[in-house]
């Protein structure tokens, strides 16, 4: 007698995933973007919130502070250090990426009204208004206290030491952090937050915090920092380039055709003379929009560093009038980032 026949081996159906349903996973991060930046120019991060709290880059920060303390050991060799600054990066990126997530699933779990959240949670990683009111400080520092209130304002700001900065030098460090800071603290963290949300903010701001602590090139963090150094060079990369394209639409509306044309010839021509592969881009466009020499020799932690001037032929000693010029020029910059924001969620709608 026959054997009845097992029905054949069969492997469960793979599930397909359409392009509509991994849309679906994230709140539309357009939108997003926008609410965000329109809180954070609005309201900032409170004063009292962070006396009480901190703020999300702190918090980022300790962390980093406690992977150096545990992880990079000067008696290592190099080998030894570059692999366990990797591996410090690693472990920061995947804490960052797992709180974004939870606070992401959470949120949505609200549904549409789960926006606001997210979107006060993301206007936190943004400096828009604290960019803005920490530079104007110095050209008001300068003009109703003289260079002495100019250097101490100026200091919150800045790596350098500004006892050695005269009112030039201190006027010319004021723009080149708001011009700098206007691609790592505006346009890159809005850039990452319009591609993946929460989680693509808060793991910038972690590669970029880290940069900050430990990419340097001094002996201590040359190998353990290198990974984070390498990586904040990467994810700056577009941004960067977006940054002087803002700053030179800046530069129309708020000085004249002209003023945007130099912005973008001088980007494009002096951005190489700067030591970072991303940061003369934004430095060079504002050298051009307001026709300032920018950059040059100057002293960091003692040490002199020998730069190129962007912009030669402009204006070279800064005053406090031409803070004044860069921040006009800034805000109309973030008044462009926030319009490119809105055309292309209309774009995405249509």
């Amino acid at each position: 007698r026959a054997r009845p026949r097992s029905p054949p081996c069969q492997m469960p159906p793979v599930p397909v995933v359409s392009p509509m349903a991994l849309s679906d996973l994230w709140p539309d991060t357009l939108l997003l973007l926008l609410a965000a930046l329109a809180i954070e120019a609005a309201f900032g991060y409170p004063q009292r919130l962070y006396a009480r709290i901190g703020h999300p880059v702190t918090w980022i920060g300790a962390l980093i502070a406690g992977l150096d303390r545990r992880l990079n050991r000067e008696t290592a060799g190099f080998a030894a250090r570059k692999a366990a600054g990797v591996a410090a990066l690693l472990i920061l990126l995947a804490v960052t990426l797992a709180g974004a997530l939870a606070l992401t699933a959470l949120c949505r779990q609200l549904g549409p009204a789960g926006l606001l959240p997210l979107a006060l949670l993301a206007s936190t990683l943004l400096a828009q208004r604290s960019l803005y009111e920490h530079v104007a400080a110095v050209a008001q520092g300068l003009e109703t206290g003289g260079l002495a209130e100019g250097r101490k304002a100026v200091s919150m700001i800045v790596g350098r030491n500004p006892d050695s900065l005269d009112e030039a030098g201190v006027s010319r460090a004021a723009i080149e952090s708001l011009s700098e800071n206007f691609s790592d603290g505006v346009v890159a963290p809005a850039f990452w937050l319009g591609v993946a949300g929460l989680p693509g903010i808060a793991l910038y701001k972690a590669i970029n915090t880290a940069d900050s602590m430990i990419g340097h090139k001094s002996e201590k963090y040359l190998h353990f920092g290198w990974a984070s150094a390498r990586l904040d060079d990467l994810v700056n990369l577009i941004p960067a380039r977006l940054s002087s394209i803002f700053i030179a639409l800046g530069a129309l509306t708020a000085e004249s055709f002209a003023a945007m044309r130099r912005s973008l010839r001088i980007a494009r021509v002096d951005h190489g003379k700067h030591r970072s592969p991303n940061s003369g881009w934004p430095e060079a466009a504002m050298a051009g929009a307001i026709d300032l020499q920018l950059a040059g020799p100057r002293v960091y932690e003692g040490v002199l560093v020998h730069e190129e001037m962007l912009n030669i032929g402009g204006k070279r000693l800064a005053t406090a009038a031409d803070i004044e010029r860069a921040i006009k020029v800034f805000d109309h910059a973030c008044m462009w980032l926030a319009g490119a924001s809105l055309a292309f969620l209309v774009l995405s709608l249509g």
